[in-house]
């Protein structure tokens, strides 16, 4: 499988032909075929929580299992057993399962997971691209965060977009961002995602931090200490019932 494969056919040209070069290169950094082969991922690290753009001390270990469908992440708050707890995400449904049994997250909390899962860098490449009404947009070269950067906005028929920051010598995702209207107060919001700290794992390129900000404040962290592609997935992965009848209580 290619790049290709995976996009509208045509000879590249103008604005459009330089956005999709620049994407090619990133998919080709990232790992190519093997990147665009991934069945599912591992990945086990912290996590560190801002409010207001600094941080709170809080920190909670992960473990994340992750199909181009779902995702399951079990998270433990390294002081008190009791607050193990397991989040899945499968479809448009998102669940969480604590010691005191399961029940759906909140709609603003699965809302966000929701818009991150549909605006990522495998969902840009695997579907919007292919899209034919998508368009591309080259919007040339920047300083982003001490490194020149290439920028390239994907545009959907339905006018919401997906921007792309690429290193512009390594062609690594630099960044990810997005824009969406709060349905209670709105105003338009745009979150994003940093990536930095590249590691080769399994031939793909994996960022081992990755920052979310919201409004250009910083709300999450996540430090990636082990990272692995194409695993046997745990027993009853995504089943919710299965998990929650063996949650630490």
């Amino acid at each position: 499988m290619s790049l290709s494969a995976q996009t509208p056919a045509g000879p590249p040209s103008g604005n459009a032909g330089k956005a999709r070069a620049a994407l090619h290169a990133m998919v080709q950094a990232l790992g190519g075929r093997q990147w665009l082969d991934i069945q599912n991922s591992y990945v086990t690290g912290t996590i560190a929580a801002f409010y207001e753009g600094k941080p709170t001390g809080v920190t909670v270990n992960y473990w994340q299992w992750k199909t181009p469908a779902e995702e399951r992440v079990d998270l433990n708050e390294k002081k008190h057993d009791k607050r193990n707890w397991v989040q899945i995400y499968t479809g448009r449904q998102c669940w969480e399962i604590t010691y005191q049994g399961k029940r759906a997250m909140a709609k603003d909390v699965c809302g966000s997971a929701l818009r991150r899962y549909n605006h990522s860098i495998a969902m840009a490449v695997r579907v919007w691209m292919k899209d034919p009404n998508t368009l591309l947009i080259y919007d040339g070269q920047s300083l982003s965060e001490r490194h020149l950067a290439e920028k390239v906005t994907l545009l959907n028929q339905g006018n919401d977009a997906i921007t792309v920051q690429m290193d512009a010598q390594t062609h690594l995702p630099l960044s990810c961002s997005w824009s969406w209207r709060d349905p209670v107060y709105h105003d338009k919001d745009t979150d994003t995602e940093e990536y930095a700290g590249y590691h080769v794992i399994d031939g793909i390129a994996t960022p081992f931090t990755i920052t979310r900000l919201h409004n250009g404040d910083v709300v999450q962290q996540r430090f990636v200490l082990k990272a692995a592609y194409n695993v046997p997935l745990p027993p009853d992965g995504f089943d919710i019932d299965a998990i929650a009848a063996r949650v630490v209580r």
